[in-house]
């Protein structure tokens, strides 16, 4: 299974023969190496509503005919603008021929701008579980730091965990530390950060505190193999 990063909270995942997409914001994101006209996938999975991780889902869901896989209200609206939208929940999980999906809560908003300005509410943030081959990938999404994150990390066995570093937004590195310890996942990669400017952080310094377990910053188009 190769998982690589590309930029913001943008992961892609290639396991079985099909490739997986976490938040596709790529086009509006200077910090990614992908080409949303050149991106193909058979499944899209969105932790949120914002527009900086719904990103290009639209044309690279119809250009390749994926399956989205997103929240109960995020699902609904995609599915309503023709895209083929699986809606799933917190707490809920479903096996798909990929692999099995678990939504946890995450601590965030979660809405989507339209051209005009007109904000459209999309449901909870999530976390998501992606379980392939008995390896587990754990996307934080957007969120604060939670104490059952604790609970995250002790019913699930994590193998990568991409955890958000960025701030302002998000959980800061200090409190990303945190969360690393208490999901105990064996390799934490950190994302959401160096998009813009407010969001600004040192992966790399990040990465070297990670504890149990290792920390690796990747550089967007980088990967790992589980």
């Amino acid at each position: 299974m190769k998982v690589s990063y590309h930029g913001h909270a943008v992961v892609k995942v290639e396991a079985n023969g099909k490739t997986i997409l976490f938040d596709p914001f790529i086009s509006d994101n200077g910090n990614t190496d992908l080409d949303a006209d050149q991106v193909q996938a058979d499944v899209i999975l969105l932790t949120h509503g914002h527009n900086d991780h719904v990103g290009d889902t639209f044309e690279i869901a119809k250009r390749n005919d994926a399956q989205v896989i997103a929240p109960f209200e995020l699902a609904t609206y995609l599915g309503n603008k023709g895209l083929n939208a699986h809606p799933m929940y917190i707490g809920g999980g479903h096996e798909f021929d990929f692999g099995h999906v678990k939504f946890t809560q995450a601590f965030h908003g979660s809405s989507y701008q339209e051209e005009d300005g007109t904000i459209v509410y999309t449901g909870m943030p999530t976390g998501i579980l992606l379980t392939i081959d008995g390896k587990t990938i754990y996307h934080a999404g957007d969120t604060g730091l939670f104490s059952d994150m604790k609970m995250i990390g002790e019913r699930n066995n994590i193998d990568l965990a991409f955890l958000p570093i960025g701030d302002n937004f998000t959980m800061g590195p200090s409190d990303a530390l945190v969360a690393a310890e208490w999901i105990q996942a064996k390799q934490v990669v950190p994302v959401h950060y160096n998009t813009f400017d407010l969001i600004a952080q040192d992966g790399d310094a990040f990465a070297q505190e990670v504890k149990p377990g290792k920390g690796t910053a990747l550089k967007p188009g980088e990967s790992i193999e589980l």
